[in-house]
């Protein structure tokens, strides 16, 4: 060509956008938006809710709030729809955040216990076979039966180990005083189930802060809690006699 004459300009064909395309046989997924989010986020996360809503109460409601179902677990079956397992934990957690001291959340808790058991076990023995014709206990029949011949069997000893099973913990106290056990046996078995039971509830909320998933975890779970609890009475043990050996090797011979 000459050099008066232009070349013609090169049409590109337009390009479109690079956009992600459904695998075959599959509808594309929409994008949820920010509602939607959020929602699943909620549903999600019950025990977080559950645990914020108690974080912002205030300390002495907080208190109340623990001590009062951990009570009524054992002395009006309120177990049967939440476990004082679970409150105990939430106390540890509160403590963890620095709302309630330590020790004091142990001490409700424990007391908590060990008086709402007795309750539970004064209701057995006056109202006695009553009881199983309560709707919410008979529907768990076959429960109670077992927890009735764990009794008869063990006696005291399945006062201690029911403790740390949640059903076990709502009915046995009841049980116990339709057996007519002597209440100052019934009282050694169920302080000292009370207060592993209560301490060691208390500190996997203390020590899981505010893993909110493990609190998940950890709540409704006898299995675990009991062998928590164990672990800890067994290093307490342990300690004990190891301090007692020392004695024993620093005190003059005769």
């Amino acid at each position: 060509m000459g050099k008066g004459c232009r070349r013609p300009p090169t049409v590109v064909p337009a390009v479109e956008a690079d956009v992600p395309q459904a695998a075959p046989g599959r509808e594309p997924q929409p994008v949820p938006t920010l509602n939607q989010v959020e929602e699943i986020t909620r549903k999600g996360r019950p025990v977080s809710q559950f645990v914020d809503s108690i974080l912002n109460l205030s300390p002495v409601l907080a208190a109340l709030l623990i001590f009062a179902l951990v009570f009524a677990e054992d002395a009006f079956f309120l177990g049967f729809v939440i476990p004082g397992e679970t409150a105990a934990i939430l106390g540890g957690v509160l403590a963890s955040h620095g709302r309630l001291p330590l020790w004091l959340v142990i001490v409700l808790v424990v007391v908590a216990a060990i008086t709402g058991d007795t309750v539970g076990y004064e209701i057995g023995r006056f109202f006695g076979p009553g009881i199983m014709r309560l709707r919410m206990v008979a529907r768990k029949e076959p429960q109670v039966a077992k927890a009735q011949e764990l009794l008869r069997r063990r006696g005291g000893t399945a006062v201690f180990i029911g403790r740390f099973t949640a059903f076990f913990r709502a009915v046995m106290p009841a049980l116990a005083g339709m057996a007519r056990m002597p209440y100052l046996r019934f009282l050694t078995f169920n302080a000292a189930g009370g207060l592993i039971w209560g301490a060691g509830a208390v500190m996997l909320g203390f020590l899981a802060g505010n893993s909110y998933q493990s609190i998940a975890r950890l709540a409704g779970q006898g299995t675990a809690l009991a062998m928590a609890v164990i672990v800890l009475a067994g290093l307490l043990l342990w300690h004990a006699r190891r301090r007692r050996s020392a004695k024993d090797v620093s005190a003059p011979k005769e």
